[in-house]
């Protein structure tokens, strides 16, 4: 590159000239899962750690809501700084501080101290969706969809296996072992990293600072229907997943049933058969069928919710309804994010950042929503909820989201980054002056 020019490199291991080997893809799985279920552990511990704290129901109940609230901000402020700071610096960073957060959980002596260290590790926790964009930059386009749904599947499996692993250390050696146990892999991780991943040259021009970053981020958002289209998805698809998870403990926990917290959580294994649909649907979705594959898995999840409604008096009923739904939730966010992600490589962390702040709307929702109307109405209008939110989803895939793919490869990406708050991408390579490349059409591109 010489000081009066610059060269664009395509997106994908040619702009960095560094390959994904299979081994490392599975680490970003592995190393995502584990930061997820930080999100996740304190939901089947709140009765012991009320107990240990002296803590009222209401006020353990804090913990699961600050973790959720400290994500939401994380995926709003800290996510976007992969766009304008070295990415593997960044996540090891994040890494070292979350050490730091869950081991403040895990040797809490009162409740504001617990509060505190929960609210700082959701917020942290959202190195996940930095590793996800990361991943997303390194892969080719052709094959974007794969990497990150293979990706991903290691997001889904932490999500769910949190609660299982939660219980068995729990019973094991307390409460505290749970945090204390994730502190100590997550400092190997990321030792791991650092020593593996490439050093990432930030996408945006140094001239960008952090409030226009932010900015642009939801700038983002109003010049990009597509962008907004998946959100709406997202939000829908893990309200549905929400009201599921959040609720189910509560009628296994009755007869017939009578299941123990160790038992209930382990029925996240059978979830686990979502992760497996997390590769499929990126290869559907990099072949250009990411509007079947949409319509499919928004049909799929509304099934779901009829064996869900008969979960009360059959086991089988109720695995079935639990495999097919969370496939179709992770077949629809794969197919989200690697369209998402496609729109602009170069802004990669804020679009996933900004359209995981709609899946903690939608989790939130669910949540509320369905432990609430459990307690006056039972579990069949739990599932009247969750179908109304899988319908909701396959309505607007009907109604404006059918589209045609660009193709195989349908992740193409566009040329140039975008910087500013106003859609115009302008970039600055060495000390010469700004470049500012056309938009190309959009039409038929994939919805």
């Amino acid at each position: 590159m010489s000081g009066t020019s610059c060269e664009v490199a395509p997106a994908g291991t040619a702009a960095t000239g560094f390959a994904l080997t299979r081994g490392l893809v599975a680490l970003f799985a592995v190393a995502c899962g584990a930061a997820v279920a930080n999100v996740y552990f304190a939901q089947p511990l709140l009765v012991t750690i009320g107990h240990d704290l002296a803590m009222s129901p209401a006020l353990v109940g804090g913990v699961v809501t600050l973790t959720q609230a400290g994500y939401g901000l994380g995926l709003f402020f800290l996510v976007p700084l992969g766009d304008m700071v070295d990415r593997t610096r960044l996540v090891v960073a994040q890494l070292t501080l979350l050490v730091g957060a869950l081991a403040v959980v895990g040797t809490a002596p009162t409740a504001t101290v617990l509060l505190a260290g929960a609210a700082v590790t959701g917020l942290l926790a959202v190195v996940t969706q930095t590793l996800v964009a990361f991943a997303a930059s390194l892969a080719a386009p052709a094959e974007r969809g794969r990497i990150v749904g293979l990706v991903t599947g290691g997001v889904v499996v932490g999500i769910l296996l949190a609660r299982t692993a939660a219980g068995l250390l729990a019973d094991l050696a307390g409460w505290r072992s749970v945090y204390l146990a994730s502190a100590a892999l997550t400092a190997v991780l990321a030792v791991i990293l650092f020593r593996v991943l490439p050093r990432h040259r930030a996408t945006v021009a140094p001239a960008l600072r952090y409030g226009p970053l932010l900015r642009s981020t939801v700038a983002l958002f109003a010049r990009e229907p597509l962008l907004r289209l998946r959100s709406a998805f997202c939000l829908l698809v893990f309200a549905a997943f929400s009201t599921l998870w959040s609720s189910v403990a509560l009628p296994l926990s009755e007869a017939p049933y009578s299941w123990s917290h160790t038992a209930i959580g382990a029925l996240g294994l059978i979830g686990v058969a979502g992760a497996l649909a997390a590769s499929a649907a990126g290869r559907l979705s990099d072949h250009g069928h990411s509007g079947r594959t949409t319509g499919a898995a928004l049909a799929l999840l509304a099934l779901a919710w009829l064996p869900l409604a008969f979960a009360r008096t059959s086991l089988w009923a109720l695995v079935v309804g639990v495999v097919l739904l969370d496939l179709a939730v992770q077949a629809v966010h794969v197919t989200n994010q690697t369209l998402i992600h496609a729109l602009h490589p170069d802004a990669g962390s804020r679009l996933i950042g900004g359209y995981m702040v709609f899946y903690s709307v939608g989790s939130a929702a669910g949540a509320i929503a369905a432990t609430s109307l459990y307690a006056v109405a039972g579990w069949g209008a739990v599932c009247v909820l969750g179908a109304a939110f899988s319908l909701g989803g396959l309505v607007l895939w009907v109604c404006v989201g059918r589209g045609t793919p660009a193709g195989p490869g349908a992740g193409v990406p566009r040329p140039g980054p975008v910087q500013g708050v106003r859609g115009r991408a302008t970039p600055r390579c060495g000390p010469g002056g700004p470049s500012s490349p056309r938009r190309r059409p959009t039409r038929g591109r994939a919805a």
